[in-house]
C-alpha cells in the first residue's frame, strides 16, 4: 500500500479519535501495531506520529508577536507548497475571525513539514486538525468542520 503521512494521520483521526477521547501520543505503541497491520509502513507512520507530537508541542499560545494589521507575505518556497486556493481559504478563515496569526502560522508550518504536494482537501484536514489542537469554542469547531467539508467555503453560512 503506497499511504503518505498525511493518509495515516486522516486514519488515526478518523478511527481512533471519537473513542474514549484517546490521546494518540500516548498510545503510540499500540497504534503502531495497529497501523502496520492495516498495512501503512513503518517509516510512514513514524512520520506521522512525529507530526503530530509537533503539533502537539506547538500547540503554545504565541499570539503576541503579531500584529493585527500586519499582512502575510509567502515566501517563494511557500508558494510553491501552499497553492493560491490553500492561501486564499486561509485568508478567508482570518477575515473570518476563525483563524488567529498563530494558528495560520501553525497551519503553514505543519503543511511544509509533511514534505509531499497536498491537494486542498487534504490541506482542510490539516487546517482541521491544528485547530482542534487549539483553544476554540465548540460553535467554532462545528462551523469549521462544516466548512472543511462545503466544496465551495465561500457559501456555508454562519
Amino acid at each position: 500500500m503506497k499511504e503518505t503521512v498525511l493518509d495515516v494521520i486522516i486514519y488515526l483521526i478518523g478511527n481512533y479519535t471519537d473513542e474514549n477521547n484517546i490521546n494518540l501520543i500516548e498510545q503510540k505503541e499500540s497504534l503502531i501495531t495497529e497501523l502496520e497491520e492495516a498495512g501503512f509502513e513503518t517509516r510512514e507512520i513514524s512520520r506521522a506520529f512525529s507530526w503530530l507530537e509537533n503539533l502537539q508541542k506547538n500547540h503554545g499560545d504565541d499570539e503576541a508577536i503579531y500584529n493585527e494589521k500586519s499582512v502575510r507575505i509567502y515566501a517563494n518556497s511557500e508558494c510553491e507548497r501552499l497553492p493560491v486556493e490553500a492561501r486564499g481559504f486561509l485568508l478567508f478563515l482570518e477575515q473570518s475571525k476563525v483563524l488567529d496569526p498563530a494558528s495560520r502560522e501553525l497551519i503553514i508550518e505543519q503543511v511544509l513539514t509533511l514534505e509531499q504536494d497536498i491537494s486542498m482537501e487534504q490541506f482542510k484536514w490539516v487546517v482541521l486538525m491544528v485547530l482542534f489542537n487549539r483553544e476554540h469554542s465548540d460553535m467554532e469547531l462545528d462551523w469549521l468542520e462544516e466548512l472543511i467539508f462545503d466544496d465551495e467555503y465561500g457559501a456555508v453560512a454562519h
